[in-house]
């Protein structure tokens, strides 16, 4: 199996296994969303949301953290 047949394969796994899912964490931008990735490996996504409403409005931009 070549490389782009094990990809596409590999594609139709996923989105037959997750296609329904949905992210539950609340973001405007990609920032935001990297950031409460990272914050969510530490926490729950609720808590996140959380923290996330007055973090982003503090910190709206890279060049803030």
């Amino acid at each position: 199996m070549e490389v782009a047949e094990k990809v596409a394969f590999l594609l139709d796994f996923l989105d037959e296994t997750y296609g329904d899912s949905a992210c539950s964490l609340i973001y405007q931008k990609p920032l935001e969303l990297l950031i409460a990735t990272i914050l969510s490996a530490q926490s729950t996504d609720a808590n996140v949301n959380k923290v996330t409403e007055k973090l982003f409005v503090k910190y709206p931009a890279l060049e803030d953290y």
